[in-house]
């Protein structure tokens, strides 16, 4: 196969299954001997690590909020080149995004930028005709989109499908059926209060993938699916960005440039340790390839398996997960909680995240009401909730300088997660950096947590929006290192 195809899998709502029919349509390809680059639209860190299961390449984020045209259209093309070709698995429903009158951050506006059709994933559970009428309302809502074809999921019967083809045939101009997955054929993921459990903790079996790929074969065409995604590379987009914050610094960087040409800027590499196990296992390739450009050398190590700080280490970056799950082997694990404390004691610096900082503070209380001691590092403790505490796309205006640049700064990230900071009753000195601006209608509001040399928040940010973050973090550590 010489010609590269891409097409983009979005559903007409969260639920309809497109999570599993991506990884169903990776599986069957590469089953065919064919190499394809994996993409999800959205601030998600779970999906990437089914896709890369799977499929056996890293998946990427893209997101048309968080970063930039360019960002996202050199990314796409990159990974592309190295591949005969692309699925990219989108957000929520297929017009869903930032807000509800523009398409930023949604995934019609992604495919547009990236110039690839969309594979529309409809659940067909007690539809009939009026599947026609849906089909066609997403046809039709934006002239500038195009449209491989649809794919029914959750298909009653043989008789029920048929009846689905007509009613799309019965419309002149409307789609192909490209496939209908049966109800009881469907195989669903396992999922927890963060969505869907993580790649580390279910086995993706051979038997699994040979079901998912089996799949594919019996009930969609995919030989009309690939000729009707030929890639035909990218157009000259204009952006909708009328009233949209400053892009300024998310256009000017891209990831490829600095890669090529900010790792001259050191002669000497800066060892950054990154916590990466099942309780540290959300974090984005390009924020640690960020870091390696200006000059970090990572070093992982897994807390869960008794591995502490490498002594080398220059910094720290403790990324999201689920340490809640964990609390009780996080806290037996003294040798990590001492280096994080002793390094913040000689001024190392120390950046987390979400997960990461509910360990640098004083405790984690479970859902069990069970209290775990952390690193102490943070004024307070955290506890779980059974309901989400949080979610949705965040920038952060720097009002203070700290580890990731100085006041002004602009990044981009999001947040959810189900825990909230309780007080403990001891005090002491805290002082919050970031002035977190939401949806148009919420007031600002400050987090970002920084002690002496420590800066921790709830909000995973994806510092393709602003590489200084990754340069100014990577500046500090270097720092530390001449002052030992």
């Amino acid at each position: 196969m010489t010609e590269k195809f891409a097409f983009m899998v979005a559903g007409t709502h969260s639920g309809c299954g497109k999570t599993t029919l991506t990884l169903a349509l990776l599986a069957s390809l590469r089953a065919r001997g064919l190499d394809v680059q994996p993409f999800k639209v959205g601030p998600d860190f779970i999906d990437p690590g089914f896709h890369h299961v799977v499929s056996g390449r890293e998946s990427r984020n893209l997101d048309g909020w968080m970063l930039g045209l360019r960002y996202n259209q050199e990314l796409f093309q990159q990974r592309l080149k190295l591949a005969h070709g692309a699925v990219v698995e989108g957000v929520m429903g297929l017009f869903d995004g930032f807000d509800g009158s523009r398409e930023w951050g949604s995934s019609a506006e992604m495919a547009k930028w990236l110039n690839i059709p969309v594979l529309l994933v409809v659940d067909a559970r007690s539809m009939a005709r009026s599947a026609a009428a849906l089909v066609q309302g997403f046809q039709n809502f934006d002239g500038d989109l195009s449209f491989a074809g649809v794919l029914f999921n959750r298909v009653g019967s043989v008789g029920h499908l048929r009846y689905l083809e007509e009613a799309l045939e019965s419309v002149e101009g409307s789609m192909p059926v490209l496939g209908g997955i049966p109800r009881e054929a469907e195989v669903a993921l396992p999922e927890r209060h963060l969505g869907l459990v993580t790649a580390h903790e279910t086995v993706l079996t051979e038997d699994w993938m040979r079901k998912l790929t089996a799949l594919m074969e019996d009930h969609v065409a995919l030989d009309e699916l690939l000729k009707r995604c030929a890639w035909k590379g990218l157009l000259d987009v204009a952006p909708e960005r009328a009233g949209a914050p400053s892009w300024d610094e998310r256009e000017k960087a891209s990831p490829f440039e600095l890669l090529q040409v900010q790792s001259r800027c050191t002669s000497s590499k800066i060892p950054v340790a990154v916590a990466r196990d099942a309780a540290f296992c959300f974090y984005y390739p390009d924020n640690l390839e960020l870091l390696e450009s200006f000059g970090a050398q990572i070093q992982f190590f897994s807390p869960l398996a008794g591995e502490t700080v490498p002594p080398s280490a220059c910094g720290v970056y403790l990324g999201g997960g689920y340490p809640e799950l964990y609390a009780r082997e996080l806290s037996g694990q003294k040798g990590f909680l001492e280096a994080l404390r002793s390094g913040a004691a000689r001024g190392m610096p120390i950046y987390a995240e979400c997960g990461g900082l509910m360990v640098l503070g004083r405790f984690i209380e479970t859902l069990e009401r069970t209290t775990h001691s952390m690193a102490g590092l943070l004024p307070f403790g955290t506890r779980m909730l059974p309901r989400r505490k949080a979610l949705g796309y965040t920038e952060v205006l720097l009002r203070e300088p700290c580890l990731l640049g100085d006041p002004g700064m602009v990044m981009r990230g999001h947040e959810f997660h189900y825990s909230e900071i309780v007080d403990s009753g001891e005090r002491a000195p805290v002082q919050k950096v970031y002035e977190l601006r939401k949806r148009k209608h919420a007031s600002p509001r400050m987090e970002g947590y920084a002690v002496g040399s420590v800066l921790a928040s709830y909000i995973h940010l994806h510092w393709g929006s602003a590489p200084r973050a990754a340069e100014s973090f990577v500046a500090r550590c270097r720092a530390f290192r001449h002052r030992q």
